[in-house]
């Protein structure tokens, strides 16, 4: 019982987990070469793209923007450029095509670099044909300056915070109210086996009597 207990509790912290690894934001320190539209066909990975921009209907296939980046250690990094709209992750993005803008002017060459630090959310999976959602870009020194996560490490320090107190909460309730009320319930099936046990003997001697009774 003790092994069943511990894997669907790493199974909980698993998917709460890369829940969160695949919402909240991240930044990538890169230098953007080019940005393009495409036509995509939406399959069974739909639920990986965000929703058409606002005010847009929604199809099958649409047009997407992409921004093509390289990281500092040459690999290729592609983004896409989505609004978010007001639905789920809550990053409330509307103006993709404004980020566009602010993308394409950035690119820039290997001899003549500019870095800029691009904020996104979601993973790259060349398997599922998957790109994280560009939320935000920014111009940086270099390749090598350090982005610290502010919103991550607030976010995740409340977070611990409340999955604390609720569980504080819930082992002091129970404490306080299941467990008096689980060992008044021992305690009276404990004291009805008795009254069963007591009447069995009881009877058995009856029982007893009779078998000692001469016969007519």
């Amino acid at each position: 019982m003790t092994y069943v207990k511990w894997i669907f509790l790493l199974m909980v912290v698993a998917v709460v987990g890369g829940f969160l690894h695949y919402t909240l934001p991240q930044t990538d320190i890169v230098r953007i070469v080019g940005t393009e539209n495409r036509r995509i066909d939406f399959g069974e990975n739909s639920i990986f793209w965000a929703t058409p921009d606002v005010g847009t209907t929604g199809l099958a296939t649409r047009d997407v923007r992409f921004i093509e980046a390289v990281k500092p250690s040459g690999r290729a990094s592609v983004y896409r450029n989505e609004d978010t709209g007001w639905g789920w992750p809550p990053y409330f993005k509307l103006d993709s095509s404004n980020l566009q803008a602010e993308a394409r002017d950035q690119i820039s060459t290997s001899g003549a670099p500019q870095w800029v630090a691009l904020t996104h959310y979601g993973w790259r999976s060349e398997f599922l044909t998957i790109f994280p959602n560009a939320v935000g870009v920014r111009p940086v020194e270099g390749p090598d300056v350090t982005i610290i996560p502010w919103f991550n490490i607030i976010f995740l320090t409340l977070l611990a915070a409340l999955i604390w107190a609720i569980t504080v909460r819930i082992l002091r309730f129970r404490r306080n109210r299941i467990d008096p009320l689980l060992e008044d319930a021992g305690e009276v099936w404990d004291d009805a086996g008795d009254a069963v046990e007591r009447r069995r003997k009881g009877f058995r001697a009856w029982l007893d009597t009779w078998k000692g009774k001469p016969r007519a």
